[in-house]
């Protein structure tokens, strides 16, 4: 497993955006688009920024192109509900890509309440010589009209247009934490706390709730849904995630409403490990498909886990990502950081998988080798070209190598939350706080 990787284009932080520095630019959100070529990502203050790949310079020929800005938009603006005297954070909570269907781009983004389609579109010429309008855009007498002329299209600098073209509203009565849209292209889900809802793209008026796990009594309440994804070419196919750490596995064919599922992944506890915080630290913060479609990959407080579809009673690996915390979970309980939800991704071979930490570290695990790495997303490392050095974290009271961190030492407050890998190469986007780091591995081809 090769563990070298370099900072490709250094660190995208709010001065890059000419964002101020405030709360708001905490990046809640990191998406790759289906070619990897464009990259989202979505911040608490609404915000979604759009960087696209350049292309590989002439000078290095075997350097990846960069990713430089590409466009900006306001997705989302705060609201306030008056009949439940609720404010709606404009925080964007998930950014999907839509495959691409023509020279046009077009992603979803939520907040709590609201999903929105937005087209992002090019346009480098603008017509002249129009028979009704002057040079200035003012509307010409018809009388002065003596002839015809066809107008033409001339060339101009090259502008990134984002329009809005649907609003999914008012169909989700708790907060909003996934979105994902189908192999069909067609249709896309929405899940919150405790309902799951099947959207048409092309339809914003009315959804179809295809998950209720609501009680008649919400005193009788046990679990909540955490997360929820469509299976990658299956189309009737999806998971969603819940607070007790289980799996569901539904299939739509089977009937309209998918309160009963195909597959339960659940795996059993181990009752001389069981503590307070055991229902905490077992909620299952993310879950994806892999890429072919076989495995499932989930992230809970403290570990790693990838489950083959074709075995319900336990996972396939289980990954330890920052195992030296249990000594301290009471403390992490009290400062809240034990709800804190971190998300994973695959490589593009589901060869290896990465997810975040504390102290602004992220790890990695190969699957074929069963090596693991600490990495760190810092200032330091944000420089061009600057090589990654793994990272380790030594428990309280052991001995330490030179380069070591004492599990004392670590900051709560530095956490990698989001990540994501680009779908064909070993290029990553790691969101800590208000910056965004993009690196790739030194070899192109070294971790497949």
């Amino acid at each position: 497993m090769c563990v070298i990787f370099l900072c490709q284009c250094g660190q995208f932080d709010c001065t890059h955006t000419n964002f101020p520095l405030y709360k708001p630019d905490i990046i809640s959100t990191v998406e790759f688009n289906h070619t990897g070529e464009l990259l989202a990502t979505g911040d608490k203050g609404g915000r979604v920024v759009i960087f696209q790949r350049e292309p590989e310079g002439k000078t290095e020929p075997f350097s990846q192109g960069e990713y430089n800005v590409y466009s900006t938009f306001q997705s989302h603006e705060p609201e306030f509900d008056y009949l439940k005297s609720l404010e709606i954070e404009e925080k964007i909570n998930k950014i999907r890509w839509l495959p691409q269907q023509n020279a046009a781009h077009f992603l979803l983004s939520t907040n709590d309440k609201t999903i929105k389609l937005w087209k992002v579109s090019e346009r480098d010429k603008r017509p002249e010589g129009y028979n009704l309008k002057d040079e200035e855009g003012r509307i010409k007498d018809i009388s002065t009209v003596t002839s015809l002329q066809v107008p033409v299209l001339m060339p101009m600098d090259l502008m990134v247009e984002v329009s809005p073209r649907r609003v999914f509203a008012n169909a989700h009565t708790y907060h909003v934490n996934s979105i994902s849209v189908n192999s069909d292209c067609e249709t896309y889900l929405s899940a919150d706390d405790l309902r799951i809802n099947l959207w048409h793209l092309g339809i914003t008026d009315r959804s179809f709730n295809i998950v209720d796990i609501k009680p008649a009594n919400m005193e009788d309440l046990t679990e909540v849904i955490t997360a929820a994804e469509f299976h990658p070419f299956h189309c009737n196919l999806f998971v969603y995630s819940s607070s007790k750490g289980t799996l569901r596995l539904c299939d739509m064919r089977e009937q309209a409403l998918c309160d009963k599922h195909s597959k339960l992944f659940e795996e059993p506890e181990d009752p001389s490990a069981r503590s307070f915080f055991s229902e905490i630290i077992s909620s299952v913060s993310d879950v994806k498909f892999s890429h072919s479609g076989r495995y499932l990959l989930t992230r809970d407080y403290l570990t790693a886990k990838v489950w083959d579809l074709n075995m319900e009673n336990k996972p396939l690996e289980t990954y330890q990502v920052h195992d030296y915390l249990r000594s301290k979970l009471c403390s992490l309980y009290e400062n809240d950081c034990i709800f804190d939800k971190f998300e994973c991704a695959w490589n593009g071979s589901d060869s290896v998988i990465m997810t975040g930490a504390y102290n602004n570290f992220f790890r990695m695990f190969d699957r074929n080798t069963k090596r693991d790495v600490t990495l760190e997303a810092s200032r330091e490392s944000s420089k061009p070209r600057a090589v990654l050095k793994p990272r380790r974290v030594c428990a309280a009271g052991s001995k330490r190598r030179k380069d070591d961190i004492s599990v004392d030492s670590l900051d709560f407050s530095k956490k990698i939350l989001h990540t994501a890998w680009h779908p064909a190469e070993n290029i990553i986007a790691i969101a800590a706080t208000n910056n965004l780091y993009i690196f790739q591995d030194k070899l192109n081809s070294e971790m497949h």
